[in-house]
């Protein structure tokens, strides 16, 4: 069919250019035209969210790489070390925490949108165990600051804070009231939760860089705060909140009526080797499981006497006789909460092992009163049902009038929290029993003393050591006269595209923190930007159909019943080998970051994404995108399983 003269001169309206023009004078105005894009791949590190909800803020994805065997380490240094360095740059208690932290990184884990999180504490567990049975030390600084920190109390925060600032150079000296070091690790939990061999051997590794110490000394009475300040440059105060609350109802101060603190510390100092027949327990959080289970283990003896009264221990005014251990019997052990069972703040696995071994847990009911008898001693605790919620942050609890019983017991414990003694210290309150200070850590109002752990808010042994990491940071920069910058919006350790180019011995004159880079930079070979300091990448981002199903591999425990728990003070939680740790590192998603997989560079249509050449590729830098071929098919970011790779230019 022949055109007509209208159409022959009608104006065309598909074509992108004009005649003879073959460029766009502005990619503004290009983003998006019709069905297709122009955008092109870059590639965006992010926060994988178990970093996200670490407190101590490990870098969980970078060990796990490691120990999965993607991201490889320098020459000289095996796997097991360098996985282990990556982990203790966050956390110098890689052992311990292994054994008891809660692991809220496992509640944030992606990997629950397929099947079942990342067994993240068990791999903890194992690179802390191996630490320790080969003997890795960390690496002495080189150079020394010459200056001299203070750090007020050898807890989780103090121990924590000590070992980043000793890293750092500067010359440390622990105070601590206790004869050891460990603060809560130590005297809070029960050693067959956090075996003592472990728990020194990981402080031994802090002190052998060169920390000093002086135990059973308090700062605030022993020596003066006034010294204090004379003799160090700047100061971290981790004292812990070692205190506990008594029952808030009448009848609190009965001999036989103690906080959870005060027992849990009689027993690992070794003053305590029994208690009553039956002992009744107020809490709900991992504290007052730590004290049912301790209580079901060391159960009582028959025909104690006034001087075998479990308090008198707890009061310090003697110890127990070994010998009478021998003729002991279980104790009924009864756990109250005002929140129902399932609602109760303590690690679920320990609950569930707190049944096995027989203890009574009863929810929703709160104390109302204690009764006493004519010697002044309690004999039960009374209780009412009730509802308790939060409300604006707060707890709310409501007893329902008429629903009072009364539990018998021989001794009453108090797990309801924790508070910290200002003895000595009272500058430092803030008048509602902590301390204040702002994002650094750096108390209000006095420049060179910062804080952290429970005095700031009594929470995790994981958020100590996120505390005192923190806290070196701003002392270190107050020590160097630096301005104390405004902390990151996501506050963790990260991969460090600037440490692995130095580690493969490349060229990063160029490169820039935050580390950005373009299709042509010798930084990143590929447009990379790294945004781990700003953005959480949640599981909608990845591509979660790579993933197959694949059990955990989870480590053993022992549960014990009501008559094996007697007397049995064994560790309870075996370690993984070395075979399952590596699989279930396999099991990590990667979120966030390439652990090259290959699916872009073999999906791409037009052979745009390609491999970086070996001798420039690092772990981060393993693939680039040929700009002069790519068409903006979106195909790569929608392949790629880790989100790493989204569309844009430079966005």
């Amino acid at each position: 069919m022949s055109s007509t003269t209208e159409q022959a001169s009608a104006k065309i309206t598909f074509r992108r250019y004009k005649d003879g023009d073959g460029k766009w004078k502005r990619w503004q105005e290009q983003i998006f035209d019709a069905d297709h894009s122009h955008k092109c791949p870059t590639y965006i590190q992010a926060t994988p969210p178990c970093q996200g909800s670490c407190p101590s803020g490990e870098d969980i994805r970078g060990y796990l790489n490691i120990v999965r065997g993607i991201e490889k380490p320098p020459g000289g240094l095996g796997w097991q070390e360098y996985a282990f360095r990556r982990l203790a740059g966050a956390n110098p208690f890689p052992s311990v925490m292994g054994r008891v932290c809660p692991a809220p990184c496992e509640s944030g884990c992606n990997r629950n949108e397929v099947d079942d999180f990342v067994g993240i504490n068990s791999v903890e567990h194992f690179l802390g165990d191996t630490a320790i049975a080969m003997n890795f030390a960390y690496d002495k600084p080189a150079v020394h600051s010459g200056k001299t920190v203070a750090v007020i109390g050898g807890g989780p925060a103090g121990l924590s804070c000590a070992y980043q600032l000793a890293r750092k150079g500067h010359e440390v000296t622990v105070f601590d009231e206790h004869a050891e070091l460990g603060g809560m690790m130590r005297y809070g939990i029960p050693g067959f939760r956090t075996p003592r061999t472990i728990l020194d051997a990981e402080i031994q590794r802090i002190l052998d860089l060169g920390v000093k110490t002086r135990l059973k000394c308090r700062v605030g009475t022993d020596v003066a705060m006034e010294q204090i300040r004379a003799e160090f440059d700047a100061m971290f105060l981790g004292l812990g909140a070692q205190s506990g609350r008594p029952l808030p109802c009448a009848g609190n101060a009965a001999p036989n009526v103690v906080t959870a603190t005060a027992f849990l510390q009689a027993f690992n100092d070794g003053r305590m080797r029994h208690v009553g027949k039956r002992v009744v327990v107020v809490g709900g959080g991992d504290t007052s499981i730590d004290v049912v289970t301790v209580a079901r283990r060391l159960g009582h003896i028959v025909h104690a006497h006034e001087a075998d009264r479990p308090e008198r221990a707890i009061a310090s005014y003697m110890a127990h006789d070994v010998a009478e251990v021998s003729a002991r019997q279980g104790a009924e052990v009864v756990l109250t909460s005002v929140f129902g069972i399932d609602r109760m703040q303590a690690n679920k696995h320990e609950v569930e092992q707190a049944t096995a071994e027989g203890i009574t847990m009863r929810g929703g009911l709160t104390p109302v009163g204690v009764v006493c008898g004519a010697d002044g001693r309690a004999t039960a605790l009374r209780v009412a049902q009730c509802e308790a919620k939060l409300v604006g942050g707060r707890l709310e609890v409501k007893p329902v009038p008429g629903t009072e019983e009364d539990i018998p017991g021989d001794l009453f414990v108090s797990a309801i929290g924790q508070s910290v003694d200002f003895t000595g210290l009272e500058e430092f309150n803030d008048g509602k029993g902590a301390v204040a200070a702002d994002k650094n850590y750096q108390v209000s109002g006095k420049p060179g003393i910062f804080v952290g752990g429970d005095i700031v808010r009594p929470n995790l042994l994981t958020t100590a050591i996120g505390h005192g990491s923190i806290a070196a940071d701003g002392i270190d920069r107050f020590l160097r006269n630096e301005v104390l910058e405004k902390r990151p919006k996501i506050d963790v350790h990260h991969f460090d595209m600037v440490r692995k180019m130095v580690e493969r011995g490349l060229k990063v004159d160029d490169a820039l923190e935050p580390l950005r880079g373009t299709d042509s930079s010798s930084a990143a070979v590929h447009n990379y930007d790294n945004r781990s300091d700003r953005h959480v990448i949640p599981h909608e981002e990845l591509f979660l159909g790579h993933f197959p199903s694949a059990p955990r591999y989870r480590r053993d425990t022992i549960t014990l019943n009501k008559e094996t728990a007697l007397g049995n003070f064994d560790e309870r939680i075996v370690a993984l080998a070395e075979a399952k740790a590596q699989a279930e590192a396999k099991r990590c998603m990667s979120c966030g970051q390439c652990f090259e997989c290959d699916n872009c560079v073999v999906y791409c249509p037009q052979i745009a994404v390609k491999k970086v050449p070996k001798a420039q590729a690092t772990m981060g830098r393993y693939v680039h995108t040929d700009y002069d071929r790519c068409i903006g098919c979106h195909i790569c970011a929608d392949v790629c399983p880790t989100g790493y790779i989204k569309m844009g230019l430079g966005e």
